[in-house]
């Protein structure tokens, strides 16, 4: 009973929508005022200990194994745990103090293993729920009417057109996922371009597309670290959803690295996950389960290094509801290919990849999360840009 009646207690407070919890014992108690749109059933007794030290992670494994079923909008949920400030579900101050224990080191080794551990699930699986594009980062709605695939390209062309750049200039793409950014640049800007991943599947896909295309002229692409690149240099280096993943001990070299490779008065657009607060940087399922090693830095982290890496600021733009979108889309697609996954991957994975795509668009959609793109210049900011930012706008339609 006293499992219970602390469950009650921290429940009573979690959310700010009206929600009905069914708890393991067969009873039924309505939390918040209205008619609850929300269902919760505890199938089994957690374990309190664990849940007020890491809510996120066993909240998750409860889910994952069917100890938790939710009816309704788990996205609405999460969101409405965040907007709870005093919530037991989405306060992280008893959690910093475990940071260490779900950041790992970060090094060669270390990264190709985590890489692999979620981008070589199978080209298949993301196939499945992905736009044509095999493009697996936020997406860019310039009308709120653009298909996913539509949106994507809009991102890449943003992108692409941020750099101001012409042809016969060559371009560096730090993990270059499915290779959309690398190959858009060389067939419509005219630029040499280079990808780097360490995914074997991602690799093997971009050579294929490379040759179908008879791009090789133009478009290579490496199973490589980034940070063993040698002398080689660029006009331009993009990074795209990359600097999540190279771990927080690590983010001074990532950035140091974009300057060593770029030529004197080179720019570099580096679009990633960051927050606008403080806050740990980690979630513990999301390092468990999604993105081992992985750590999102904050606005002043990235701008610390930044400077120390010897860039100079051109541009910033937060598109954090762009990601909210495009969260939401993939998770349309997803949930039609459910019972697939299932068949192909178990259940519990399933449903890790159900609560995924919902919770990080509710972290989006609360704030807790935002989504960045940094435009810097080796050298003094707007080197070689037009005066006026109109420039990036003038292709969007």
């Amino acid at each position: 009973m006293l499992e219970k009646q602390v469950l009650k207690k921290l429940l009573a407070s979690a959310f700010d929508v009206p929600v009905m919890v069914t708890y393991w014992d067969g009873t039924s108690e309505n939390y918040g005022e209205g008619l609850p749109a929300i269902h919760i059933k505890l199938n089994t007794k957690l374990n309190m200990k664990d849940l007020t030290k890491t809510p996120t992670l066993v909240l998750a494994e409860a889910y994952m194994n069917k100890d938790i079923e939710i009816e309704g909008s788990i996205q609405e949920l999460i969101t409405s745990a965040y907007r709870k400030h005093d919530s037991f579900l989405t306060n992280q101050d008893g959690f910093k103090g475990l940071l260490s224990k779900f950041v790992h080191s970060h090094g060669e080794k270390e990264s190709k293993a985590d890489i692999h551990s979620h981008y070589d699930i199978g080209n298949d699986f993301y196939e499945k729920w992905l736009d044509s594009t095999m493009t697996y980062s936020c997406a860019y709605w310039i009308r709120e009417d653009m298909t996913l695939e539509e949106a994507q390209m809009a991102k890449v062309h943003h992108i692409l057109d941020k750099l101001d750049s012409k042809p016969g200039q060559s371009l560096l793409d730090i993990g270059c996922g499915w290779g959309t950014l690398i190959i858009t640049a060389a067939q419509e800007y005219g630029l040499k371009s280079t990808g780097v991943t360490l995914s074997e599947e991602q690799y093997a896909f971009v050579v294929n597309r490379i040759k179908e295309l008879h791009l090789e002229e133009l478009v290579t692409v490496k199973l490589v670290d980034y940070r063993e690149l040698g002398d080689m240099t660029f006009d331009f280096v993009t990074s795209v959803g990359m600097f999540e993943h190279v771990g927080k001990e690590n983010l001074g070299l990532y950035f140091k690295k974009v300057n060593e490779y770029l030529k004197p008065r080179g720019r570099a657009l580096i679009h990633g996950i960051t927050g606008q607060h403080e806050g740990a940087g980690v979630d513990p399922f999301i390092a468990k389960y999604i993105f081992p090693g992985g750590y999102i830095p904050n606005v002043a982290e990235n701008m610390q290094h930044i400077m120390n890496a010897q860039l100079q600021l051109d541009d910033l733009e937060p598109l954090r509801r762009h990601y909210q979108r495009t969260l939401e889309e993939w998770y349309k697609n997803y949930m039609p290919v459910f019972d697939e996954t299932v068949a192909a991957y178990g259940e519990p994975f399933a449903r890790m990849w159900d609560l995924y795509l919902q919770g990080c668009a509710a972290s989006f959609e609360s704030g807790n999360i935002d989504v960045i793109q940094f435009l810097m210049t080796k050298g003094p900011s707007g080197t070689n840009l037009p005066m006026s930012r109109s420039y990036i706008y003038k292709n969007e339609k």
